[in-house]
């Protein structure tokens, strides 16, 4: 599938933590960690859990660099 979002970072899921609606979903993406809030309708239907290689795919018009 070809998608429109260009910031596609590969990693591994560390922590998943479910809520009754929402689920936070902590990913290892080379020693940096990246969390998502997803619902847990996509967290079933994914079958996310610990341990899982998965993409972080961000979509965003903002983002905010540190330094």
């Amino acid at each position: 599938m070809e998608i429109s979002a260009r910031n596609q970072i590969k990693g591994q899921v560390v922590e998943v933590k479910r809520g009754a609606v929402s689920a936070e979903v902590v990913v290892d993406i080379g020693g940096q960690m990246i969390a998502s809030t997803i619902t847990v309708g996509s967290l079933d239907r994914l079958g996310l859990k610990v341990g899982d290689k998965v993409t972080a795919i961000i979509k965003a018009s903002d983002v905010i660099i540190g330094k």
